[in-house]
């Protein structure tokens, strides 16, 4: 995704433009990593001194809702993304300094499906795998 087809999504789906809200995508798109809300506000009120908290909030969980962020929980802290390109299944290594990502291909659901029975209908489900990137465990180096 990137923030033109996101405000072309918002638009469809009957929400207006606003310089916030592309501000808010822009951040995401030269990111590249999990944000938590806190660190767009402290993007945002570099241009909007007055946004509060809970509009940025309201922002992103608008635009979680609308599949154009992706949504985690570290350290007990929703953190969003942009959603993913790919649109084959895949799950993420996550860094838990940095909130950078990685890809993974396989999925351990699919070992699942085929080790155990069960008549457990799965609608859904998220994989995700925490731990740190090859720059800040080298970063971790120099600081310990």
């Amino acid at each position: 995704m990137n923030v033109e087809q996101a405000l072309n999504q918002l638009k469809k789906d009957g929400f207006k433009y606003t310089g916030k809200r592309e501000q808010m995508l822009e951040l995401f798109s030269k990111e590249k990593r999990y944000l938590s809300a806190k660190d767009v506000l402290v993007e945002l009120q570099k241009n909007y001194p007055g946004v509060s908290f809970d509009t940025v909030y309201r922002n992103l969980s608008l635009f979680a809702e609308k599949e154009i962020l992706e949504m985690t929980e570290l350290d007990g802290e929703k953190k969003f993304r942009f959603s993913c390109a790919t649109t084959q299944h895949h799950h993420h290594l996550i860094c838990l300094d940095c909130g950078k990502t990685k890809h993974i291909h396989s999925c351990p659901m699919d070992w699942l499906e085929e080790n155990v029975e069960s008549d457990f209908a799965v609608t859904s489900h998220k994989f995700e795998i925490y731990g740190y990137c090859e720059e800040c465990q080298a970063k971790s180096k120099v600081t310990a």
